[in-house]
C-alpha cells in the first residue's frame, strides 16, 4: 500500500518541483532586469546632470564674453 501511495505522489512532487524551479528562475530574471533598469536610470541621471552643468558653463561663458567692452582697433 505504501508503494502505491508513493507512486501516486511522485507526479505531484515532480510537478511541484518543476513549478518551484520555474518560479525561482522567474524571480532571478526579474531581479536582474530590475538591477539593469536601475543602473540605466542612474547613468542617465548622471549624464543629464553633467550635460546641464556643461550647458550652464557655456551659457555663463557666452554671457561673460558679451559683457566685455568691445575694443576699438587702431587706425
Amino acid at each position: 500500500m505504501t508503494a502505491h501511495s508513493k507512486t501516486a505522489a511522485d507526479p505531484a512532487v515532480s510537478l511541484f518541483s518543476k513549478t518551484q524551479t520555474q518560479s525561482m528562475s522567474l524571480n532571478r530574471i526579474m531581479s536582474e532586469r530590475d538591477a539593469v533598469s536601475e543602473a540605466r536610470e542612474a547613468k542617465t541621471a548622471r549624464l543629464r546632470e553633467l550635460r546641464l552643468e556643461k550647458e550652464a558653463d557655456e551659457t555663463a561663458a557666452a554671457a561673460a564674453l558679451a559683457a566685455l567692452p568691445k575694443r576699438a582697433g587702431k587706425r
